[in-house]
């Protein structure tokens, strides 16, 4: 009678030791798969002031302060990781917006073709889903990008000589995708109609 006793509580815990194992398995699969659907963060911004007549212009004084007040802004925007990634295009004002955040957070400033909103969105969504991206691109960029990763399509047409727009895009793995608008450094002020007297 003890050894039947003895082999059913054998029998019991190795059931009971299956059982957690089997939830183990299954809560760390879910929280996996939750994790490879976490929401995307891209932020797109435009490049800073630039030196004037000058072919490939790098950044004015005025645009070194704006790049510094972009650092400031987003530095430790995310509090747990940083930025995971700084992408600026071809263009040396786009590079010199982003270097200093690239290289505070101690990322390479990798080069995209704004040109092909197609493969930056592959691009994004293959490599960096679940992270936080900057994009620093020429204003004409802004909408189609922004179209692109299905963000706001109410975008008011951006000014050539508008810099100080940060674009927050939130692409959740489900829901519905968000887009933010926030102003930095010194405000962009528009033409201005003839003062009447």
């Amino acid at each position: 009678m003890a050894i039947l006793d003895r082999d059913r509580r054998r029998r019991r815990r190795k059931r009971r030791l299956v059982y957690s194992l089997v939830f183990i398995l299954i809560v760390t699969g879910f929280v996996w798969f939750l994790k490879q659907r976490s929401t995307t963060t891209i932020m797109v911004v435009t490049h800073a002031e630039v030196e004037a007549g000058v072919e490939n212009p790098g950044l004015s004084p005025e645009g070194r302060i704006r790049a510094n007040e972009l650092l400031r802004v987003l530095g430790d925007v995310n509090v747990t990781g940083g930025l995971d990634a700084v992408f600026a295009t071809r263009w040396r004002r786009t590079q010199e917006t982003a270097e200093p955040l690239s290289y505070l957070v101690n990322k390479p400033l990798q080069i995209i073709d704004p040109a092909e909103p197609g493969k930056v969105y592959e691009l994004l969504q293959e490599d960096y889903k679940g992270k936080v991206v900057l994009l620093v691109v020429d204003p004409d960029d802004v909408q189609p990008l922004v179209a692109k990763f299905e963000g706001s399509e109410g975008l008011t047409p951006i000014a050539n000589r508008e810099h100080d727009s940060i674009y927050i895009l939130s692409l959740p793995w489900f829901g519905k995708e968000r887009t933010l608008q926030l102003r930095y450094g010194r405000p962009y002020i528009g033409p201005q109609p003839d003062a009447v007297e």
